[in-house]
Formats: structure tokens, C-alpha cells, sequence
């Protein structure tokens, strides 16, 4: 039997792309373990996937002054030596890394012992963790083409890896849950899985516009509820959804996401008209700013830059990709995205030799 360990955490983004992975590697024989941060949200998705976990010390990159950025470096070099132990004892074959700063430590642990990286890069351009972990990394897999300038000799184009449940849903267990009880198309907002504070203000602003059309189920976010908007007819809010994910993507008509890549491609993958609305420039790097700038230019979203919008936009936007959704649905189907499952599992598998 072969080893291998997955690595990742901070959001779901970083967790459920592994998870993906899971069922064809367990197909093709190998021992897993997963090693995240020991307080990150990873660890509950981790274990719920049944999946033995291992968490380590690990830092935080942060764009703005805080007295933990002069801690968090020796949190690393404590992760790096806890990741050596556990790389020690478990002896893997392969590890592979989906980003997220807790990963940093595990390539670096992996490398001291010869044992071969493959790391996967979903953004446009390398996240800081993955463009620290290079110069120890075997293989970068990587889901846009416009990737590719960035990594040389070391990048595979796989495509991102989708969960295949996500293909199973049904829509009426997630009506039910959201107690949609008549034949209005349904908007599905998802800011990922730790919310989104100025979606969540657009789509509240909008609300009231919306309902006369649709019914909207939307994923606020832990404590982004709106306890004044509780029992609102054709409105149904919740925190986060795991399990159910899959229903509710069945359900939805129409989605208003954040531009996250595993988000968006999972969005592509199932062929949902769509509204992105990216981080701006000034609280992130850009990053979904250039992947919803890929995705509109191939004639798959709608982009809503978050910057000065209001409830009026949204509504402009929502009723003309309604209007235009075939087009939409065309252009994605065409696309054959289907994920990128099969692609990582054989660089998996060679690098594992």
C-alpha cells in the first residue's frame, strides 16, 4: 500500500479540492493522512470526510499591522519540526499540497526527507504559500492556462479538482430546507465558506426587488445572519451548508458568488448562470479579480466589481443574465469542464513510484 499525505487549510478552498481527491486515491490503494493547522476549520471538514488528521502549529498571512505578524514566524519553524516528526513516522510516497499557509512547513518537512511535493495552484497567479513552497515542490498542477508563465518547467496543466457528489444533487431536498414551496427560479448567493460582509449588504439591498421574481437562498457566512429578515417569505438564510451543498447547487438557477477559483470552477463544472463578484484590490491580492476577468472574457459569468455597487446593480445584473442564461449554459457546457480528478491522480500516481 502506498502513503500519501494531503495538506491544506484555512478555508474550505483549501480542504475540499483534497477531499476530491479521496475516493480515487482510496481506489487506487493509498493510506492517507492530512495534516492542517491545529485550530483551523479544516480539521472538522477532515475528519468529517473520515480521513485521519494530524495538526500542526502554523501562522497567518496578514495585509494589515498586527502584533501576531512577529509571532507567527516561530509558529511556522514550530510547524516545520512538528511536520518532520509526523513525515518521520508515517513515511509517505507522495504529499500533495492545495495551499494555505499551514502548508509551507509540510513541503519544506517533505523535502528534508527526499519525499517528492505535487502542489496545486487554482488562482491565475501562485498564492504566497504555494510561491514560497516552490523551490521545494516536484510538480505545480494548475487550473487556468494563464498559469503557466508563472511556474516554468514545474507546471502541469490538470484543471481543479470537483467533488463528484456535487453532480448528485436534488433539488427538493434543498426546497425543503429552505421551505421554497412555489415555482420561482431560485438565486443561490455563497460568499465561500467564511462569508462575504459587502455581498452579503448587496444582496440584502437588492432583497426586496429580488423576491418579486425569485426566491433566494443565501449562505451568509458564521454570524452573517440577519435575524430581521428570519421569517421573510421566498428568503431562506444559513451560516454555511456542507452536506447539502450538492442539493442546493441542484436547486439554484441562477448563482452570485465570490470569485474563489475552486468556487467558480465548481460553478462551471455543474453549468450555473452566474454573477461573480470579486475581493476588491484593496482587501486581497487580486487574485479573483483576474480569475472573474478569465471567466467573463470566456463568456461563462457576469462580473459585479464590489466597489461603489449598489442593490440597483445587482438587480440589473440578475435580471440580464436571467434573460441571457442559455448563453451562459451553452458557453459553460461547451467548455467540457468537468474537473480536474483524474489529471491529478495520475501525476499522483507517477510521482508515488
Amino acid at each position: 500500500m502506498k502513503k500519501i499525505i494531503l495538506t491544506g487549510g484555512g478555508t474550505a478552498g483549501h480542504v475540499t479540492p483534497n477531499i476530491a481527491l479521496v475516493p480515487k486515491l482510496k481506489a487506487a490503494d493509498f493510506e492517507i493522512k492530512y495534516i492542517g493547522s491545529k485550530k483551523g476549520m479544516e480539521k472538522q471538514l477532515v475528519e468529517d470526510a473520515g480521513l485521519d488528521y494530524a495538526g500542526i502549529s502554523s501562522g497567518k498571512l496578514r495585509r494589515y499591522f498586527s502584533f501576531q505578524n512577529f509571532i507567527d514566524p516561530f509558529k511556522i519553524v514550530k510547524g516545520y519540526f512538528q511536520a518532520k516528526r509526523i513525515i518521520k513516522k508515517f513515511k509517505p510516497d507522495v504529499v500533495f499540497s492545495k495551499g494555505g499557509f499551514v502548508t509551507v512547513p509540510v513541503v519544506y518537512a517533505a523535502a528534508k526527507y527526499g519525499v517528492p511535493v505535487i502542489s496545486h495552484e487554482s488562482d491565475i497567479t501562485p498564492g504566497l504559500a504555494n510561491r514560497l513552497a516552490l523551490k521545494k515542490t516536484s510538480l505545480v498542477c494548475y487550473s487556468f492556462p494563464e498559469t503557466a508563465k508563472h511556474l516554468g518547467s514545474k507546471g502541469k496543466f490538470t484543471g481543479s479538482p470537483i467533488r463528484a457528489e456535487l453532480f448528485e444533487g436534488k433539488a427538493d431536498v434543498a426546497k425543503k430546507m429552505c421551505d421554497f414551496t412555489d415555482d420561482k427560479p431560485v438565486i443561490m448567493v455563497t460568499g465561500g465558506s467564511l462569508g462575504a460582509e459587502n455581498v452579503n449588504k448587496l444582496v440584502r439591498a437588492a432583497l426586496p426587488t429580488l423576491l418579486e421574481k425569485f426566491n433566494v437562498a443565501h449562505l451568509c457566512g458564521e454570524g452573517k445572519t440577519d435575524e430581521t429578515l428570519q421569517d421573510t417569505a421566498g428568503y431562506a438564510q444559513f451560516e454555511y451548508i456542507k452536506d447539502e451543498m450538492k442539493d442546493f447547487f441542484a436547486m439554484a438557477d441562477l448563482m452570485i458568488s465570490r470569485a474563489g477559483a475552486n468556487s467558480i470552477f465548481e460553478i462551471v463544472a455543474l453549468a450555473k448562470p452566474n454573477i461573480l463578484i470579486p475581493l476588491s484590490a484593496n482587501a486581497s491580492r487580486g487574485d479573483q479579480i483576474l480569475n472573474a476577468k478569465s471567466f467573463e472574457k470566456q463568456g461563462f459569468s457576469v462580473v459585479l466589481e464590489e466597489d461603489g455597487a449598489t442593490g440597483k446593480d445587482l438587480v440589473d445584473k440578475v435580471n440580464t443574465l436571467y434573460s441571457e442564461k442559455d448563453k451562459y449554459i451553452t458557453a459553460m457546457k461547451s467548455s467540457n469542464f468537468s474537473g480536474g480528478v483524474d489529471s491529478i491522480i495520475e501525476t499522483i500516481l507517477e510521482k508515488a513510484k
